[in-house]
């Protein structure tokens, strides 16, 4: 049974990105017509082709892609003419990077939200689902986070990601246009990148040791978050857009799997699974660095609200996940 039964037109913002990617391709397999907005600054061409591939005989016809960037109005207006839906992922991401770019990261993460707001708004689409994120928890020490209390931020990017909601929730009440945050705990899996100074650190490490090269822990590796594969927030997305459940919007959910993993317990998943192809990686040991400026000891989310509201209920266990991400990873994909 398909997961979306009537066709309509997505918008994906941020389409050739990591999470975007597998929203377009999901989408393309629920045979949606699916509209992909994307800079290619961070993200890349060739995951919407792999997307567009797997997703299926025909997908093609129902894709478009158009290259733009969400600071300009312009190319917002542009990408949500026709469409039913927006699914907003495109943004500036990582907390050191906008440590150090702070202007850079609000231009893309609060300016260029606006203007998909205001574009969303324009075109009368049916809702607005959009990017969160675990970082607008900040100091507040309280474990599992729930979405009603909320410390203060401790970077730019969360600070961005903290106006957003605010936005989102006044354009809401103001214009009528509804709006669902999502605040996304450490997602990982397949296509998401491993270069770069601000990538992630599943996919660093997983290139680090397929290279026989050390992986830095940040502290002592008692560090622990709550891991998410991308296909649970695929799914939330999804349920997120598509919920008739009342004052289920204007709204935020945590999207997670309700766990806690260390990093030193991350590090041994990622390695045992890499060990099975290449035993000489079992030998490896990481090397331990300062704590990350800007960064959270702990986290680890409370999904009671996501589970009533929207439906969502995770597939895969970050074990699970990691598998899949594993294999896609060592098959060359």
């Amino acid at each position: 049974m398909p997961l979306i039964e009537t066709k309509s037109t997505w918008l994906v913002t941020g389409g050739a990105g990591f999470i975007g990617s597998h929203l377009v391709e999901t989408l393309l397999r629920e045979g949606q017509r699916v509209v992909a907005l994307d800079s290619l600054v961070t993200g890349y061409q060739r995951n919407l082709d792999d997307a567009v591939k797997r997703a299926g005989e025909g997908a093609a016809s129902r894709f478009t892609f158009h290259q733009g960037d969400i600071t300009s109005p312009e190319h917002c207006q542009a990408a949500c003419a026709g469409v039913d839906y927006v699914l907003h992922q495109a943004a500036l991401g990582s907390v050191p990077r906008s440590i150090a770019l702070p202007l850079d990261s609000h231009r893309a993460n609060v300016d260029g939200f606006v203007n998909m707001l205001i574009a969303a708004r324009d075109a009368k689409v049916k809702r607005f689902v959009f990017a969160s994120s675990s970082s607008v928890y900040g100091d507040d020490p309280t474990l599992p986070k729930v979405e009603s209390r909320t410390g203060r931020v401790l970077s730019p990017y969360a600070a961005t990601k903290h106006i957003n909601e605010v936005y989102a929730s006044v354009f809401q009440r103001t214009y009528g246009i509804e709006t669902i945050g999502l605040r996304y705990f450490n997602v990982f899996g397949p296509r998401q990148d491993p270069n770069g100074a601000y990538a992630a650190v599943i996919p660093r490490w997983m290139a680090a040791l397929v290279d026989e090269k050390p992986c830095l822990i940040n502290g002592d590796g008692s560090t622990s978050r709550d891991f998410c594969f991308v296909s649970n927030a695929v799914q939330a997305n999804l349920r997120a857009a598509l919920t008739q459940v009342p004052g289920a919007t204007d709204a935020v959910y945590n999207v997670a799997v309700g766990g806690k993993t260390s990093l030193l317990e991350l590090y041994e998943l990622i390695r045992t699974r890499l060990a099975k192809q290449r035993p000489s990686i079992a030998a490896l040991q990481p090397v331990f660095q300062p704590f990350r400026a800007g960064d959270i000891k702990d986290s680890q989310a409370d999904i009671s609200r996501a589970r009533e509201k929207l439906g969502y209920a995770p597939t895969h266990t970050v074990a699970q996940g990691m598998d899949e991400t594993v294999a896609y990873v060592t098959s060359g994909s």
